[in-house]
C-alpha cells in the first residue's frame, strides 16, 4: 500500500512566499511549505522515507520532520520563515509543539545565511537587465535578516515596506537606489546579534526523539 506521507502525515502546513510577506498581487501564487512525519517503522526498512515531497497541490513542497529540523538548525532562511510564517493552513500536536521550539533553531550563524542568500541572489543579477522581482526578494530577505539580528526573530510580513518593494518588483526604482538600499541595509548589520552562539541541539533533538516515539 502506497504511503502518501501529504496529506496524511502532515503536522504543519503554511503559507509562504508574497502572500505570507504583504507584497502579493493578483497574479500571485499561493505557496505552501509544510513538515511531515514519516511513520517511524518505515526506518527499519532498506528504502527509506523521502526527505522531502512535492504536492500535491501546485506550489506546496513538504520536508520531513528530520530534514526540516537539520535546515533549520543549519539557519537556512526559507525553512526559518516557515516558522513564523503568520498563515497557518494545518497544524497538528506534533506542529504546535514544533512552532513551539522555533527559538531553539537560531543561532548567530542566520546572520552569516540571510546576508549571504541576500549576496548570491544579487550576484546573479544583470544591472543592465535587472530581474526586478528577483531584486524585491533580496531586498526583502535583507530587511528579514536585519530585524532577526536586532530582535531575535525574523521579519515575515513587510507592511511598513510593502510601497517600497513593490516598486522595486515593478521597476519603477533605478538599479542605483537598489543598490543603495541594500547597502544601507547590510551596515545596519549590528556588530553584536540577539541572537545566541549556537542552536538549542538538545532541545530540538528531544522534539524530534518525542516526535519519532509518537508516530511507532
Amino acid at each position: 500500500m502506497e504511503v502518501r506521507y501529504v496529506p496524511d502525515h502532515l503536522v504543519l502546513s503554511v503559507v509562504v512566499g508574497s502572500r505570507a510577506y504583504g507584497l502579493e498581487t493578483e497574479d500571485s501564487d499561493v505557496d505552501r511549505r509544510g513538515v511531515f512525519v514519516a511513520p517511524t517503522p518505515l526506518f527499519w526498512r532498506l528504502a527509506k522515507p523521502p526527505t522531502h515531497v512535492e504536492g500535491p497541490l501546485p506550489e506546496q513542497f513538504s520536508w520531513e520532520v528530520e530534514r526540516f529540523c537539520g535546515l533549520a538548525l543549519e539557519a537556512n532562511p526559507t525553512v526559518l520563515e516557515c516558522l513564523w510564517s503568520p498563515i497557518v493552513e494545518q497544524v497538528t500536536p506534533a506542529g504546535e509543539d514544533l512552532l513551539a521550539i522555533r527559538r531553539a533553531f537560531l543561532s548567530g550563524r542566520a546572520h552569516r545565511t540571510f546576508t549571504g542568500y541576500a549576496d548570491a541572489q544579487f550576484r546573479r543579477l544583470d544591472p543592465e537587465r535587472p530581474r526586478w522581482k528577483q531584486a524585491m526578494h533580496m531586498i526583502r530577505l535583507l530587511i528579514s535578516g536585519l530585524h532577526l539580528a536586532r530582535h531575535g526573530e525574523p521579519l515575515v510580513r513587510m507592511d511598513d515596506h510593502r510601497d517600497r518593494l513593490l516598486a522595486v518588483r515593478r521597476g519603477e526604482v533605478s538599479w542605483a537606489e537598489v543598490q543603495r538600499w541594500r547597502a544601507e541595509l547590510t551596515a545596519a548589520f549590528p556588530d553584536t546579534s540577539a541572537l545566541p552562539g549556537e542552536p538549542d541541539r538538545r532541545r530540538v533533538e528531544d522534539y524530534l526523539t518525542t516526535t519519532r516515539k509518537a508516530a511507532l
